[in-house]
């Protein structure tokens, strides 16, 4: 076999290997490993690569950004910063037909700026917006379907941790990819609220609920209490980054310190629970070394087998053009999304294609912005859309079942589609910070 099918079998054998059930790193580097054995018919060769993907990434110094935005993430949660955030946007959006499903939207776009987990926030909104909701009467599938559509922010509003994972795999600025995703995420949650508007205007009936009385208003002072402590960690996290104050790893470093100074002030936080983070942090952080060690050894053996040269070859023999390629790849993407995880998806395609992206002069900056956002859907769509169990497994609600879930999501995967294709026909949007 030439070095070309045997990496085709090895691609093939990866997604296999992770359907039935096989650990993500594990599928990646032990399929790696064997196809570059055999290609070569050389084991040592094999072995030293691994020593080679292990050692760029434990030692590379922006692999700091991810426990220190994972621990940020978590402090932050314990803190109840989104609790918080939920009650200010529920109060501003009170008067409004889907109010309830608005202000959701707000606080998830707004509890990923500092969390970076589409699954932290899909946990924390599921115990908050969805009884909210079905105390005033929404309809269960709408409900959830908010929940799981504006989860899905977390993975694209910097601090991302796939933002991270995609800077490792093509050797971007985390920096940069974070300045790119501001205003995709802000234009991806003010779609899903003009989407909200709509269906309660033109089909109530999926909507429900009612309006929201006023009850007791918040004052101007609460409001500020409550939005305060969150607003100060964007600024000193985000605006470090885009004013060039502080690296990506200072500004996680200065938002963890925040984020344990807040919850302290708070009462939140004690040595049990700080270590109970600590560990939790540790968890995340080495099963996601573990997995860009692996998605590493498998970039080397797709360049050892020359599959994103063929790829290149292939479709330039065939003439086409962006339009197709970029239809390729959003097919490629939602198919694997119905079986795969949002991370194995980007692990998995986006080293085939960055040569090409390359090599037609785009940027690797805005690709990796369609091509998480892309991957996103995959977090809505049966059967593997991850969101959607944590929601389902967070509700414990025999009255709401996961085809449930997944229909009130569906026209929230709609959007989502709709936005990547403007952010695939405009640049800019990614590009404009940068």
């Amino acid at each position: 076999m030439t070095p070309v099918e045997i990496g085709l079998i090895s691609v093939v054998a990866i997604v296999a290997l992770i359907y039935l059930g096989v650990y993500i790193p594990i599928a990646l580097g032990m399929v790696s490993f064997i196809a570059i054995w055999i290609m070569r018919d050389n084991i040592d060769l094999a072995f030293a690569l691994t020593k080679i993907a292990i050692g760029d990434s434990a030692m590379e110094y922006t692999f700091a950004t991810i426990p220190l935005f994972v621990f940020m993430g978590n402090i932050v949660s314990k803190a109840g910063l989104g609790a918080d955030i939920y009650t200010v946007m529920n109060q501003g959006f009170r008067r409004i037909t889907g109010g309830i499903g608005m202000a959701t939207v707000g606080a998830n776009a707004v509890f990923a700026a500092v969390t970076g987990s589409s699954i932290a926030s899909a946990s924390v909104f599921s115990k908050m917006s969805v009884p909210a909701m079905l105390g005033h009467d929404y309809n269960p599938r709408f409900a959830v379907g908010v929940v799981a559509g504006s989860s899905v922010l977390g993975m694209i509003i910097p601090p991302s941790a796939m933002l991270i994972i995609y800077s490792f795999v093509a050797e971007q600025s985390v920096g940069e990819m974070f300045l790119a995703g501001v205003i995709p995420g802000l234009l991806l949650a003010a779609a899903y609220v003009g989407a909200i508007w709509i269906m309660g205007r033109f089909t109530p009936g999926f909507v429900g609920g009612r309006i929201v009385e006023d009850g007791d208003l918040m004052s101007w002072g609460e409001i500020a209490g409550k939005t305060l402590p969150i607003t100060l960690l964007i600024v000193v996290v985000l605006g470090g980054i885009y004013t060039g104050w502080t690296t990506p790893v200072e500004a996680g470093a200065a938002g963890s310190l925040l984020g344990i100074i807040i919850a302290a002030v708070r009462g939140r936080i004690n040595l049990k629970t700080f270590w109970e983070t600590v560990l939790e942090t540790g968890h995340i952080t080495a099963a996601l070394l573990f997995l860009i060690t692996a998605a590493s050894m498998y970039a080397r053996m797709l360049g050892l087998a020359g599959l994103p040269n063929e790829l290149q070859s292939l479709l330039a023999e065939n003439n086409f053009s962006f339009f197709w390629i970029m239809a390729l790849l959003v097919i490629l993407m939602l198919f694997l999304g119905t079986i795969l995880d949002t991370a194995s998806i980007i692990l998995i395609v986006v080293p085939l294609f960055l040569g090409l992206i390359e090599g037609m002069g785009l940027s690797l900056v805005w690709f990796g912005i369609v091509a998480v956002v892309a991957a996103e859907i995959g977090l809505l769509t049966p059967p593997l859309g991850l969101s959607c169990f944590v929601i389902k497994a967070t509700l414990d609600d025999d009255r709401i079942t996961l085809k449930d879930v997944f229909l009130g999501a569906l026209p929230f995967a709609f959007v989502m589609l709709v936005v990547l294709i403007l952010l695939i026909r405009f640049p800019s949007l990614s590009l404009a910070l940068i």
